[in-house]
């Protein structure tokens, strides 16, 4: 059975001393399972471990400024994931007391956790048996049992549900769910899975057949279009940059950026009308360019000496920042990177 496979081989090669495994609260491996949506454990562990020292528990991360938790996202990417624990947070100690539902269908209810999330919270840290389906588990039941079509299909995934919920062990749930994700992280991996050492391999249908690598269905990859922008570095004479808070949704949502244009008259004219006597350097400063899932972002950022203007006024959206004295709010790591150049040095 690939539950007990899994078990035996989680016992030896597994991963035991995450830093969320030390002390499973539902609170911990909340947290835990948000960060590691889309990003790699080496990654996770330090944003978790400062996460923890400054929010070591569900009030203090509902009572705390959004900033200071998207400062410490800023880096993370897919910042609607910070947005969403933030507001959990303060859902949680609203409307429950402080506790996390007992429940996956509770826990999905939360903003930001879903059916797959909620279950692995109550798998690891509330003693209930639950099934989940992250990236990694998909992967591996889609190779065992040979399931066609990509993961995301509606009828590929009722299949993979289906299966997930019938590989679940009825004892031994925890470490289960546990081995599942750890054995599809480690060997059963995207590319080059360690087959030589797989625990399942006698019964693993997609080596069976020698589609091994053919298994999940890729899905269908759409060229990235390129989306290109202006930013403004607004100089002031003590070297402080005026940045802007972004919309909450779309790209980097909630997060503080230089002031953003479609074309460079746009900034021309910014400079003219909200920074009176802005002097705007003719030549634009080194490109930048960001991968996103669905389109690429290529920044052309432009440098202006100005003084501080009436008609920028500071609080709310707007805000004058000293990259020599950072100040803990959300930046785009991207961004972030800029203002700690050179480039916002006011030198030619």
């Amino acid at each position: 059975m690939i539950a007990a496979a899994l078990i035996a081989w989680h016992a030896r090669h597994g991963r035991h001393d995450l830093p969320w495994q030390r002390e499973r609260t539902p609170y911990r491996v909340w947290v835990s399972e948000i960060m590691l949506q889309q990003t790699q454990v080496a990654t996770v562990i330090g944003y978790y471990e400062r996460f923890m020292r400054r929010f070591p528990d569900i009030e203090s991360l509902a009572a705390a400024p959004l900033d200071e938790v998207l400062h410490l996202w800023s880096g993370l990417g897919y910042y609607s994931r910070a947005r969403n624990l933030h507001l959990t947070a303060q859902r949680v100690v609203g409307e429950h007391g402080g506790e996390l539902p007992g429940d996956v269908t509770g826990l999905a209810e939360l903003p930001g956790i879903g059916r797959s999330t909620a279950a692995a919270i109550v798998a690891l840290a509330m003693g209930q048996r639950a099934s989940i389906l992250d990236g990694n588990v998909k992967r591996v039941l889609a190779r065992y049992f040979a399931i066609e079509g990509p993961p995301g299909d509606s009828v590929t995934e009722r299949e993979l549900w289906h299966r997930a919920e019938q590989c679940t062990p009825h004892s031994d749930f925890a470490v289960y769910t546990q081995a599942i994700m750890d054995f599809g992280a480690t060997l059963c991996t995207r590319r080059d899975p360690l087959c030589m050492h797989c625990p399942l391999g006698e019964d693993c249908a997609a080596r069976r057949l020698g589609r091994v690598h053919e298994l999940p269905a890729p899905r269908v990859r759409r060229a990235r279009p390129t989306r290109r922008v202006f930013m403004l570095l607004a100089v002031d004479p003590d070297g402080q940059v005026l940045l802007q808070r972004r919309p909450q949704q779309g790209i980097w949502g909630g997060l503080w950026t230089p002031p953003e244009f479609q074309h460079q008259e746009a900034a021309t004219r910014f400079c003219a009308t909200a920074l009176g006597a802005a002097q705007l350097d003719l030549q634009p400063l080194p490109g930048l360019r960001h991968a996103f899932t669905h389109f690429e972002l290529e920044i052309t950022p432009l440098r202006a000496r100005c003084q501080r203007a009436l008609t920028v006024m500071e609080g709310g959206g707007t805000l004058w920042y000293n990259p020599r004295e950072p100040a803990r709010i959300g930046l785009p790591a991207p961004i972030a990177a800029l203002l700690a150049s050179d480039s916002c040095s006011g030198e030619a």
